[in-house]
């Protein structure tokens, strides 16, 4: 299961981002918007980063304009790491370096034909672990 959550700037790429899961009958929580009206992006990225704490979904999807209010907001969370990704390779390296589990695209700067490569790109990569995850460890503050 994968949540999904966006702002208003996000909403036309969140839909397209649904019809890619449901294509491949993977199934999704839509966090919202539900719309193109205006509105604020942590009204919808808090609950998908408590989704994703809480193991409610297994990752997420966030989108908002340019990617950085959304992912800021995600990575207030203590257990979510939520990457910016605009192309594949990125993509492939927030999972597989950074164990990301919460993809953010920016929906104002990525063309559909890119996205959909970067979520089968994200979706289809795994953990490396080793030195990667030493790293991954020493993120929170709390491990000071």
């Amino acid at each position: 299961m994968i949540g999904l959550s966006s702002d208003h700037a996000g909403f036309d790429l969140k839909e397209f981002v649904k019809q890619i899961l449901d294509s491949k009958g993977i199934a999704y929580k839509d966090f919202g918007t539900n719309s193109r009206e205006s509105c604020d992006y942590p009204d919808f990225a808090h609950p998908l980063a408590e989704a994703v704490e809480s193991g409610a979904v297994d990752c997420g999807i966030g989108i908002c304009g340019s990617g950085n209010g959304i992912a800021m907001t995600l990575n207030k969370h203590p257990k979510i790491r939520a990457a910016i990704c605009w192309d594949n390779e990125i993509a492939r390296l927030a999972r597989a370096h950074n164990d990301a589990n919460i993809l953010v695209m920016p929906g104002r700067f990525i063309s559909h034909e890119e996205a959909l490569r970067v979520v089968e790109t994200f979706l289809n990569t795994s953990f490396e672990g080793g030195r990667h995850l030493r790293r991954i460890n020493k993120i929170p503050i709390n491990n000071k």
